[in-house]
């Protein structure tokens, strides 16, 4: 277990700090504009937000609001370039003391895991007990609207425990219970009914802090998971969660357990997407599914690739898109195809794609790599 946080504000404040996370927070977005006005009188930016972070007048500049469609709608929401500055100043602090007190097996956001390790955990796992005589079930955890449902008093209460620092937990408190916008959903609600909304719960889906706080509130159920249950196959990437059993009854007793634990214990709830099934049927996890002999690329997601590509090479075939950002894509899926059994469908996808471009009246055929 880690140790609690201590005497990190004054840290925190530094324009050494700030200066690592404007770095931060402008990877890949230097040339937005709001990022190139900031950096344009950085020293005073930065002296200003750790006058206002030493003072406690920092207020947060209010969230941009839109709606993503992929894999599913979302309801996104954006801060200005000076708040992500400080997010990242706070989390660049913060994150790591949280982050070993971490199960090794939770995957979602942390340094040195990730997607790709999750999945190759979880096949490990398959295939061991694929060889042993009894049949293995998995039981996978559906926990309903979780960011959105989040409750701020008990994610406050979990920070209480870990930061020994007033002025810290202060900070947090102003980011968690931000009132310019409302974050929650009704359990039955939708993200585009602003009636549905309610306060007190839910992370704003976009935040740095937000992924921060999704992962210390359900390390709760983790250490409840290993060091009470014992349950030795449990794999989390944030809110998707798989535990292997050669015993049913066992995997009922155990969402039945953990269906109380976090309803009591965090004002969750699961949904009818819990499932138990037999391993042989494979098992969808965050974008793939995997059996104990093989992975492949899931349905949906293979369905989005074949989408993207078709949409960026028309793009390209009217000169409304550069090679580069074509050829990004392609790598990009590449490097999710590479780590599963995907030969038929990266053919299917890439093998007959040839993009043409028009130029001085001439057709300058490039294929993609």
């Amino acid at each position: 277990m880690s140790k609690q946080i201590k005497n990190v504000y004054e840290t925190l404040c530094t324009y050494e700090n700030l200066y690592q996370a404007y770095l931060n927070a402008r990877k890949n977005k230097r040339y937005r504009d709001e990022v190139l006005d900031f950096s344009f009188n950085l020293e005073e930016k930065l002296m200003e937000i750790s006058y206002e972070l030493k003072t406690h007048t920092y207020k947060i500049g209010g969230y941009r609001e839109f709606f993503v469609y992929i894999p599913k709608k979302r309801l996104i929401m954006a801060l200005p370039f000076k708040d992500r500055v400080v997010q990242w100043a706070i989390y660049q602090l913060v994150n790591p003391h949280l982050d070993n007190s971490y199960i090794d097996d939770s995957y979602g956001c942390r340094v040195g895991k990730g997607t790709h390790k999750g999945v190759q955990r979880l096949h490990y796992w398959l295939k061991q007990v694929n060889k042993k005589p009894n049949k293995y079930y998995y039981l996978k955890l559906d926990i309903t609207k979780y960011y959105y449902r989040i409750d701020h008093e008990i994610l406050i209460s979990i920070f209480e425990k870990k930061i020994k620092d007033k002025e810290l937990l202060d900070l947090l408190k102003v980011i968690i219970t931000y009132d310019g916008s409302i974050f929650g959903l009704k359990l039955d609600g939708k993200v585009d009914n602003p009636e549905d909304r309610i306060p007190s719960k839910g992370m704003p889906i976009g935040n740095l802090t937000s992924q921060m706080f999704a992962n210390l509130y359900l390390n709760e159920l983790d250490q409840y998971c290993k060091r009470q249950l014992g349950i030795k196959y449990y794999v989390r990437y944030m809110d998707d969660i798989i535990i292997l059993s050669d015993d049913k009854a066992k995997l009922h007793e155990y969402k039945d357990l953990i269906q109380t634990f976090i309803e009591s214990k965090l004002n969750l709830h699961l949904n009818n997407k819990t499932t138990i099934r037999p391993i042989a049927l494979g098992i969808e996890f965050i974008g793939y599914r995997l059996w104990p002999t093989h992975i492949k690329v899931r349905k949906s997601t293979s369905l989005r690739m074949k989408r993207r590509i078709k949409y960026v090479v028309k793009q390209f075939n009217k000169n409304q898109l550069p090679f580069e950002k074509v050829n990004a894509t392609v790598q990009s899926y590449m490097g999710i195809l590479k780590h599963c059994n995907s030969y038929n469908l990266q053919n299917k996808i890439f093998q007959e794609v040839t993009l043409k471009k028009e130029s001085n009246n001439n057709l300058a055929n490039q294929d993609l790599p």
